[in-house]
């Protein structure tokens, strides 16, 4: 018998959402546990930042620009490599996804995906190595199992949930709350009907039905705290926004919001301005601007409440792992696919925006104890191209010749070759293209713009993250960062992964 694996995600997750990288709202025991028993990855940046792009790299280990999924809506290949086929062929162990997928895109009009056929098919694999996959996504509506499960046993609660699509499959940009705050509403469904409670359920049935000798990897992906903002009702007394501070990312003023993203390339004012919508992400009618201090404090008790019923939820599910004999020999690794603005900038949502609001991760690696090592808190630069890698040293197999990461280090002395983390945008909207690619080193952070219908390719964003941690001011075309500047985009050009395949840039789905 040999060492199991518990890999937990979250989606649309700040690093500073958790107790353990200092947060202080959101309760979150059980995962600030798995931080102080193992190893804490201080700086996890994602390749990509966001969910189709970004869990693409999670399952393949492969950068954006081999496996191909450059946008949402753009499926990952029937023939991509998957880690969980490899751990399956390579050491038999049985393998499961509960939760959000996403490997495949949601809006799938004429229903050509299997991820969308499953469940009205009454099928639950297998797909791209898992033996078996129960999907959810946010609400009630859909095709997939947890929409399928609540609408036939709980059809009372159909429009409890916020709709995220209108008619015309565009997202919605209304709020039901207390202040009126975009795709905000109270949602009247019980708690143990949510989808939180119904992945952390499922995965404890999955684990039921597996015998104590067999090894496994499970991947348990929550659908929270991504937007729309609708926990159960019936917890939302956890966090009163009314007693929040804003977050430390908010300016304040428009004034002060103005002046910062004067700062920036163009299409960041753009949008929060109202003039201009570079990404589909946020819903198209919904002006940044508008945004009070009010709404965000309440969008951002509604965050912190989520985050407490994921943390509960682990519980539950960890809980269940030690009843069935497994905790000393089960490696736990949470994390992310990216993060959420939350208010920094004057910003909500996600997009072609390459700053630590976004690109920075919680990444935690409880290591089995039976593996006796040691608790670490490490500094060096990692990202999601490295999981796969690491669930294959769990497993004690060497890394496909595919993968384009590393093992993650476990050593804070000894980061094994982890200096850097490189992070690429493309993105096609409404006839505009955007193109970044990043890096993240030495606690600087450097994007490059490529040529695109805004950018002629001159221009760039560089942050000094120890003298400015909330990126409030863009060193670009500053004289005194410029040896800084062609250091890093030397090194960035260096590390940009050489594309494996033509890209097929299609509109999504």
């Amino acid at each position: 018998m040999g060492r199991k694996i518990l890999f937990i995600t979250t989606d649309q997750m700040r690093f500073d959402a958790i107790g353990a990288n200092g947060g202080k709202i959101a309760r979150t025991p059980t995962i600030d546990a798995l931080a102080k028993d193992g190893i804490n990855y201080k700086r996890c940046h994602a390749n990509n930042v966001i969910c189709m792009p970004a869990r693409s790299t999670m399952i393949t280990g492969q950068y954006v620009s081999t496996h191909g999924v450059w946008t949402n809506g753009v499926a990952l290949p029937a023939d991509a490599p998957s880690v969980a086929q490899l751990l399956k062929d390579k050491k038999g162990y049985k393998t499961a996804l509960i939760g959000k997928a996403h490997f495949e895109p949601f809006l799938d009009l004429k229903f050509q995906f299997y991820e969308n056929q499953m469940a009205s098919k009454g099928e639950f694999g297998p797909h791209r190595g898992f033996d078996h996959m129960e999907l959810a996504a946010h609400g009630a509506r859909g095709p997939l199992h947890y929409s399928r499960w609540l609408m036939a046993n709980h059809p009372d609660v159909a429009d409890n949930f916020y709709p995220v699509l209108n008619g015309n499959l565009v997202q919605n940009a209304y709020g039901e709350g207390d202040t009126g705050a975009v795709q905000v509403k109270h949602n009247k469904t019980p708690r143990g009907l949510y989808h939180t409670d119904w992945v952390a359920e499922r995965t404890i049935a999955y684990l039921d039905s597996l015998d104590a000798d067999e090894d496994w990897f499970v991947w348990m992906s929550f659908p929270d705290p991504h937007h729309p903002w609708d926990p159960p009702e019936e917890e939302i007394h956890r966090v009163n926004w009314r007693e929040l501070d804003v977050p430390a990312g908010y300016p304040g003023s428009k004034k002060k919001i103005e002046e910062i993203l004067s700062g920036k390339p163009r299409h960041w004012k753009d949008w929060w301005s109202g003039e201009r919508v570079t990404c589909y992400e946020a819903p198209p009618e919904w002006v940044p601007a508008t945004l009070t201090p009010d709404q965000l404090r309440e969008i951002d008790a509604l965050t912190h409440v989520k985050n407490e019923l994921i943390d509960e939820a682990v519980a539950r599910v960890m809980s269940r792992i030690s009843e069935r004999g497994w905790n000393d020999d089960t490696d736990v690794i949470f994390s992310t696919d990216h993060g959420e603005f939350q208010g920094d900038f004057g910003l909500l949502f996600k997009g072609p925006h390459h700053v630590t609001s976004l690109m920075h991760l919680p990444l935690i690696w409880r290591p089995a104890p039976s593996a006796k090592m040691t608790p670490a808190s490490v500094e060096a630069p990692v990202g999601q191209v490295d999981l796969a890698p690491t669930f294959c040293r769990i497993a004690g197999i060497d890394p496909a010749d595919w993968m384009e990461g590393k093992p993650l280090p476990h050593d804070a002395r000894d980061p094994a070759g982890h200096e850097a983390v490189f992070t690429e945008w493309d993105s096609e909207h409404d006839g505009l293209t955007i193109g970044l690619r990043t890096l993240t080193r030495d606690n600087w952070i450097v994007t490059a713009y490529e040529k695109s219908s805004i950018y002629d390719g001159s221009e760039g964003e560089l942050y000094d993250l120890t003298n400015d941690p909330l990126q409030w001011r863009n060193l670009w075309n500053e004289p005194s960062a410029a040896a800084m500047k062609r250091d890093l985009l030397d090194d960035l050009r260096a590390r940009t992964p050489k594309e494996k395949k033509q890209l097929e840039r299609v509109s999504p789905v």
